[in-house]
């Protein structure tokens, strides 16, 4: 057996008007698979492109291991130079990850690669991202703390993309207080007997390539897979719909600061408790 999941449209290319009336409005994601061939981007980026010009910078490394008490919000699990990390995700498999990683912030020079595109929506220009990943490297299943409209670029090779709306947050084991599911499940391959509110859940897949642009509408849950070695650029818009602002505005002003907080006053069994009540609020709703 199988998660529910069905294909995300695919289109070649598509104007802002399109995007809006079949895409932004109706909160469905979709894959556009030609938008930035005229970006210096999609010809210039690559692995040893990004080893090239950013390979003495000091990168965070986050992997797979489960969430500790001790660690802060978004805290690395390791640090290394680019051009090594480069190295290792071209030699062997690795759980290293980089995500969150500022481009403006970090390599000024990469803005001149690429553009802003018009979708319709205000993107927030002072947080373009990028996110890298070994093959069969990982994220857990989440959502973004701000609930925002994500656009995902993708750069060499190719990336496990599945998604679920907040409707089915009900069937996923969310973890209370967080922006994750249960981090021992395996989303590309789950374990039904183990965790079998999955097969209520319906949602979308996908398999990105080189140049490609996944829209991932308002507060979307995400899994991804680096199905070969490679990296990727979420821009973000802020989330328009007023629930959902709502919510954005809760994780980052009392949300994580609450989680932090009962990480320091109970330790380990904060942890315990959240995984625990992560299956019992799911058998609830199953």
């Amino acid at each position: 057996m199988k998660l529910n999941l069905q294909d995300i449209p695919r289109v070649k290319n598509i104007s802002k008007e399109e995007f809006i009336k079949n895409y932004f409005k109706p909160q469905k994601p979709v894959v556009i698979e030609r938008f930035i061939e005229d970006w210096p981007a999609y010809t210039k980026w690559s692995l040893d492109y990004m080893k090239d010009v950013a390979g003495d910078k000091i990168v965070p490394l986050y992997d797979d291991r489960p969430v500790d008490y001790k660690d802060g919000f978004n805290e690395p699990h390791a640090k290394m130079k680019m051009s090594e990390y480069v190295d290792l995700l071209k030699s062997k498999p690795t759980k290293y990850r980089i995500f969150l990683w500022n481009v403006l912030k970090e390599i000024p020079q990469l803005q001149k690669d690429y553009t802003y595109p018009d979708f319709g929506l205000k993107l927030m220009k002072s947080l373009p991202m990028l996110f890298f990943g070994g093959r069969n490297s990982h994220t857990f299943m989440h959502y973004d703390i701000d609930l925002a409209n994500i656009f995902h670029f993708h750069f060499e090779g190719k990336k496990l993309c599945i998604l679920f709306d907040q409707k089915q947050s009900d069937y996923l084991y969310k973890i209370p207080h967080s922006l994750i599911t249960r981090e021992d499940i395996d989303f590309s391959n789950p374990d039904f007997e183990k965790w079998p509110a999955l097969k209520k859940a319906k949602g979308w897949q996908c398999e990105l390539n080189h140049g490609e642009v996944l829209y991932m509408p308002e507060g979307y849950w995400h899994y991804m897979k680096y199905l070969t070695p490679g990296f990727s650029m979420s821009l973000r818009a802020i989330a328009r719909h007023p629930k959902n602002l709502g919510k954005a505005i809760y994780n980052v002003l009392i949300m994580r600061h609450f989680d932090n907080l009962m990480r320091r006053i109970k330790g380990q069994k904060w942890i315990d408790w959240k995984n625990a009540e992560a299956v019992t609020r799911t058998d609830k709703s199953f």
